[in-house]
Parts: structure tokens; C-alpha cells; sequence
């Protein structure tokens, strides 16, 4: 058996207590100071009144129910239309490359707020996981059109 014996005078006592003390100290703000993860910019569409809420978001008014609900497996690689319809979806912040090989969903619904239009205008949203991913508005006919997501200005 083996004895450590040690004379700790006052003075070395309280110096080391205060060591210790600010090495607890800045473990504390150092632990304290890492921000908390933030959570992701894009919400989480798990629900059919989350779509209907994400499409208001942008100022639209859909009926609540989906016309349609379509599953698809996204190719690996974007060739056309897809690649056509990716420059409309870059240009407000989404990418369908990110979903290349993923099970896809598309909710469209009936919009009934479109200015000049009472009716025949839809709203596409592509759904991959739980995520938004894609979506269009747009109108089928001789004078139809497609566009992003944004309502129009006037």
C-alpha cells in the first residue's frame, strides 16, 4: 500500500480553488456561447392542412381538398421536361436536382383567388419527404400559363 502525504498551505488552497473555479468558468461560456442548431428554412408539409397553409403563405386560396395526388419516382438524372421546368423552380429558390432518384408527391389544388380568373387556375406543389421541393401555378387552355409560386403584383 502506498501513502501520498501533502502540505497544502491556505494560501495555495485558495488559489487553487480559484483555478479551478475559472476553469469552470469558461467551460460554462464556452458550453453556453454554441448556438443551438436553428431549425431548417423550409417547412415541413407532413400534413394536407400544412400544403394548404404553405400555399397561403404565398397568398392563395385553395380549396382544401387536392384535385390530385400523384406519386412518382424522379429520374436520377433531370433530362426534358424536367430540366425546362427546374429553370422555373430555381428561380424562386427551389432545385429538383436535390430530389433526383426520390419518390416524389404532387398535390394540386383548385385556386380560386387567381386576379381575372374566377376559375380553371390550379396550384401544383411537389412534395419530396416532407419538404417542399417544386410548384407552379397554372392555367391549361388556349390562354393558358405557367408560372412560380409568388402571387402576381397586379
Amino acid at each position: 500500500m502506498l501513502i501520498w502525504t501533502a502540505r497544502l498551505s491556505k494560501k495555495r488552497a485558495v488559489l487553487m480553488i480559484i483555478a479551478l473555479g475559472a476553469v469552470m468558468a469558461a467551460l460554462i461560456c464556452l458550453f453556453a456561447g454554441r448556438q443551438q442548431p436553428k431549425p431548417s428554412a423550409t417547412p415541413q408539409l407532413l400534413t394536407n392542412a400544412d400544403r394548404v397553409t404553405y400555399l397561403c403563405s404565398f397568398g392563395w386560396e385553395v380549396e382544401p381538398e387536392p384535385l390530385e395526388t400523384l406519386q412518382f419516382l424522379l429520374p436520377d438524372t433531370l433530362e426534358e421536361p424536367y430540366l425546362t421546368y427546374n429553370d422555373l423552380q430555381k428561380s424562386q429558390g427551389f432545385d429538383l436536382s436535390a430530389c433526383c432518384g426520390k419518390q416524389v408527391a404532387r398535390y394540386t389544388y383548385a385556386v380560386t383567388n387567381y386576379p381575372g380568373r374566377a376559375q380553371g387556375v390550379q396550384a401544383n406543389l411537389y412534395v419530396c419527404g416532407d419538404r417542399p421541393a417544386a410548384g407552379d401555378i397554372f392555367c391549361t387552355g388556349a390562354d393558358g400559363f405557367q408560372t412560380g409560386l409568388a402571387f402576381p403584383k397586379s
